[in-house]
């Protein structure tokens, strides 16, 4: 069955019960089937690769001992046994000392709810989940990536307070052009469901020169470092990091806004941060005390550049995408800009066009990318120059949108000129001082675009004429069309 008839058939299931409402609730119910079914996967594996194995999950509620058998428990049997699995899961007793992979199945479950009525209808569900999501190797499982990509691109709620998901084709460039490499440590602190750490994790084990051993990848998933504040989004997070074999992701469920920035740690620095913000949202009074005086606000997208910055290595690389709010805005947005500029090299800002985001948001956006120093002289000024880079929209298109999303192969133009860089019809590059001159204002348009060509008004006259006649035609086509069907012919 293709991922795309898989979320069909559940999805199908899931709108004859009563307890469900919307595509969040479907998606979260999908999620926390799917874990338990993987992380019944992932104890096998551990039960034949360690000595002295202690199960995670207590034995009655794994999933072969329960969900398995399609003739099993089924009806309000059913639902008081799954009632009794989130009750026991979520209260799980744990401390410093715990295996940390039984904290992560507490915490999973800690904000995870059933909210299927019908057990007959749960168990049509399970079945089709028991059947159909196999996790046998790491290629089975690679391939239900797409179950992510799919549900989120159906799940038309998002998009409130800043929150939406980031197309592949942008995380995977944002990471092509950062080159993370193995025991570097890469962060997101409002990882969302994860992508670009997903995106961090394939890159490294695509561009490892040797085979990829156990310590290789026990390697990797602790150099991943990932906070996301909501329930639904970290709990996609997780189960797609175990897709990736990262058994116990370094993944927090918390609010990224409420250490002080100050106060990190070396240990706390960040090589690689790769980031969409959640912008457009509002942070409580108390948040913004974690933040400079100079850097105090409620808008949730500045405080994380603020966070960035400070939790940046030295010789640190970042890429974040960004509204356009951010480059022209003033007051607070002016004192973030002006640290950045002053304190590290923004050397490339890529200013995508309308419609990336679509449906979640309209708002243009914008990827920024800068690296920490690991010296200053004092009084310098890091930021010599900032290139510009105007993605174009593919030939017809007037927009990107749901149905036309942005393309992989769409950055190859970007990533031809990143190295050799020169002026063309979409880049240019500004003086540092000019863009000081400005007030520090980043929204710079392209002095180089071409515009487009306008023709005589003989010539759009004729487009409307021809146009008109073909919409006749199929009016009078169609008007033909349905007097036959209403006659019976």
């Amino acid at each position: 069955m293709s991922i795309g008839n898989f979320i069909k058939s559940l999805q199908d299931v899931m709108r004859k019960d009563a307890g469900i409402n919307g595509d969040a609730q479907r998606i979260e119910q999908i999620v926390w089937l799917l874990f338990l079914k993987i992380f019944e996967t992932k104890e096998e594996e551990w039960e034949l690769e360690e000595e002295n194995y202690q199960e995670i999950i207590p034995n009655k509620y794994r999933w072969n001992n329960w969900a398995s058998d399609e003739e099993g428990i089924t009806g309000d049997e059913l639902l008081e046994f799954v009632e009794t699995l989130f009750k026991d899961l979520k209260n799980m007793e744990v401390d410093e000392y715990s295996d940390s992979r039984k904290i992560l199945v507490k915490e999973f479950f800690k904000d995870t709810h059933n909210y299927m009525k019908s057990g007959t209808l749960l168990r049509q569900v399970i079945n089709i989940v028991n059947k159909d999501a196999i996790f046998d190797d790491y290629e089975e499982r690679h391939a239900f990536n797409d179950v992510y990509e799919t549900i989120l691109r159906d799940l038309q709620s998002a998009g409130n307070a800043g929150e939406f998901y980031t197309p592949r084709a942008v995380t995977d460039f944002v990471i092509d052009i950062l080159k993370p490499k193995l025991g570097e440590k890469i962060g997101d602190f409002a990882c969302g469901t994860g992508g670009f750490l997903i995106s961090a994790l394939e890159y490294i084990r695509k561009n490892q020169k040797s085979e990829f051993t156990v310590e290789d990848l026990k390697e990797l998933g602790d150099s991943i470092y990932g906070i996301e504040k909501k329930p639904l989004p970290y709990s996609l997070c997780i189960t797609n990091m175990m897709l990736h074999n990262i058994d116990t992701p370094n993944v927090r469920h918390d609010n990224g806004l409420i250490e002080k920035v100050k106060e990190f740690k070396n240990s706390e620095l960040i090589d690689v941060i790769a980031m969409n913000p959640p912008f457009g949202g509002s942070e409580e009074e108390g948040i913004k005390t974690n933040f400079p005086m100079e850097f105090r606000t409620s808008e949730t997208a500045d405080l994380f550049i603020v966070r960035m910055m400070y939790q940046l290595k030295e010789k640190g690389r970042c890429g974040v995408v960004l509204p356009d709010g951010f480059l022209f805005g003033e007051g607070i947005k002016t004192a973030i800009k002006k640290k950045l500029i002053e304190d590290f090299n923004l050397h490339t800002i890529v200013r995508l066009p309308n419609g990336v985001f679509a449906p979640y948001t309209g708002i243009t956006t914008n990827l920024l990318f800068f690296e920490k120093p690991d010296y200053k002289e004092e009084g310098e000024i890091v930021t010599k120059e900032v290139w510009f880079f105007e993605h174009p929209l593919p030939k017809g298109y007037k927009t990107y949108a749901k149905t036309k999303p942005i393309k992989h192969s769409e950055f190859d133009l970007e990533k031809s000129w990143w190295n050799e860089r020169c002026e063309n019809e979409y880049a240019w590059r500004v003086d540092v001082n000019d863009i000081i001159k400005s007030n520090y204002n980043l929204d710079i348009k392209n002095p180089n675009k071409q515009e487009e060509k306008l023709e005589s008004p003989e010539f759009y006259l004729n487009e409307y004429e021809k146009n008109y006649k073909e919409i006749v035609e199929i009016k009078n086509r169609l008007k033909e069309e349905l007097e036959l069907l209403l006659k019976g012919e």
